[in-house]
């Protein structure tokens, strides 16, 4: 594993690297984003943004969510795959945000992960894009592929144990911003198949650098 001086250094040249990484879903409402993440699932955040506009304009309250036909809704995400379970996920969340939240989006893990669809990936995101909490971490499939190439982490596949274990490695006001900068490095630099070593600005700090 990485010491502690390397991957500080290592968080420090990716945050300048993607010195405008955030989420690359679309969203304006707080829901919105809990609904595109639930959406993105086995399935791109391109796909997502081509048709939650339709999705949102057709359903643009939470009321409408909770009153819709979840039939309906499957139409309108079909092309995102596992669009039953994903639309039935969707109008139950919209459910028990108005019954439960007031029909606000909660803004803790335990509160979160009590929703329909919503694991801990989905919860740490909402926590860090929405509420800014520090020590927000994603987990997400780059993620566990570029610390334990990196050497972040020690073969780690488990993302929960991936998540405590940064919990406690990565500055905690930084830690959402970073694994956004690991999904733009892992699409832009460092994909499974091929990953392009000489352009990487952390390579002389990567485990798997060979150069």
């Amino acid at each position: 594993m990485r010491t502690q001086e390397q991957i500080n250094e290592i968080v420090r040249l990716l945050l300048a690297e993607y010195p405008q990484a955030d989420c690359t879903l679309d969203w304006r409402k707080d829901y919105e984003l809990l609904f595109s993440v639930r959406l993105a699932a086995q399935c791109t955040d391109e796909r997502v943004n081509k048709i939650t506009p339709a999705l949102f304009e057709r359903f643009p309250t939470l009321e409408a969510f909770a009153e819709a036909e979840v039939e309906e809704v499957e139409k309108y995400v079909h092309s995102t795959g596992f669009y039953r379970a994903k639309a039935r996920d969707l109008v139950n969340c919209a459910r028990m945000l108005l019954e439960k939240h007031g029909g606000k989006v909660p803004s803790t893990m335990e509160e979160l992960t009590a929703l329909p669809g919503v694991g801990r990936k989905t919860a740490n995101l909402i926590l860090g894009d929405v509420f800014k909490i520090p020590g927000s971490t994603v987990v997400d499939t780059h993620c566990i592929r570029l610390t334990n190439r990196m050497g972040i982490v020690d073969d780690l596949k488990d993302p929960v144990k991936i998540e405590m274990e940064l919990r406690k490695l990565l500055p905690p006001e930084h830690s959402s911003d970073f694994c956004h900068c690991l999904v733009l490095h892992g699409r832009a630099v460092c994909p499974a198949r091929k990953p392009e070593c000489e352009r990487c600005c952390v390579r002389h700090l990567c485990r798997s650098f060979s150069g």
